[in-house]
């Protein structure tokens, strides 16, 4: 059976560095499931592979869209399914990174067959975001479902108000629709997860805003305020330094809301990965040594 490894971890923790090295000892490439990556003007704040890394390993999914393009999860899956059987045509194996958890389970186990938008649903959920805000979004989902409340993007309006409008629709919590039976698929996923004490997270989350803001982040973000309401630039990085450039904010200010919302994200991504099945942890300072160790056991036990 093709064999799908899929690398997983906090923002920040190395995946990107892991996927690149296991694609060149594995010969074979590599498809993001990182849903801001996706976006072509966004290079800087989500710490896009470089052309460098790009080079090194064939990417999918990558600077593919741009950010007034519409994209679902629901299209992700096909089209990522649709890239997989053509890699597992000439490869046994394919490399999955990024920190979309959603993304990556909707290729590993499946979406649910969830109903369409309900316009009625939509434009109530719209009207009390536009006149309330998102934090009575945020306070309607909790009481709504609480383990999803727990594990969702908070300061992500259109996560927000999907699942207010599926739970309104089939009366059941988010959660127990995600939970349904789905289509097996027809390859094997080996998870790797990389960890580390979360005191190096934060301060690998805090070198790398530093990092991003001297190779340019504020002048991407300064070129896309034209498109500030666009789902794709509601995102750390991005929605802090829109506020700088009103006014409201000063920079210092606003980079260390940057770094706060970063650790704040990297422990949503903790207690999303902890959820997950059979997942294989590895060290963030030998993930590559153990990665490989790891898959030769793996391989063995097959024999």
């Amino acid at each position: 059976m093709k064999r799908l490894i899929s690398i997983i971890g906090t923002t920040g923790i190395g995946k990107t560095r892991l996927a690149i090295d296991l694609a060149k000892h594995l010969d074979t490439e590599i498809i993001s499931c990182d849903s801001r990556q996706f976006y072509k003007e966004m290079k800087i704040g989500t710490a896009m592979p470089t052309d460098e890394e790009l080079a090194e390993a064939k990417h999918h999914f990558v600077a593919n869209l741009g950010v007034n393009d519409y994209y679902s999860i629901g299209q992700y899956e096909v089209d990522a399914l649709k890239k997989l059987d053509e890699i597992f045509s000439q490869k046994d194996v394919a490399i999955m990174v990024g920190g979309s958890g959603m993304y990556e389970k909707a290729v590993v186990e499946g979406m649910n067959d969830l109903p369409e938008a309900d316009a009625e649903n939509q434009q109530k959920l719209l009207s009390i975001w536009e006149n309330v805000g998102i934090e009575a979004l945020q306070k309607l989902l909790e009481e709504l479902d609480p383990n999803y409340f727990s594990i969702v993007d908070k300061d992500n309006p259109r996560r927000l108000l999907r699942a207010i409008d599926i739970i309104w629709q089939t009366g059941k919590t988010y959660t127990e629709n995600l939970s349904a039976p789905k289509d097996k698929r027809n390859f094997k996923t080996i998870r790797i997860g990389i960890d580390a004490p979360r005191e190096v997270i934060y301060e690998r989350i805090n070198l790398r805003v530093d990092k991003m803001i001297e190779k340019g982040l504020l002048e991407e973000a300064r070129g896309l305020i034209a498109d500030r309401d666009r789902v794709a630039l509601q995102t750390v990085g991005y929605s802090e330094l829109f506020r700088y450039f009103d006014g409201e904010w000063d920079l210092d200010f606003a980079i260390e809301e940057i770094k706060k919302n970063s650790r704040r994200y990297a422990k949503r991504q903790i207690t999303w990965n902890k959820k997950l099945d059979n997942v294989n942890w590895v060290n963030y300072d030998n993930s590559l040594q153990e990665a490989l160790s790891l898959l030769e056991k793996l391989s063995n036990s097959e024999i």
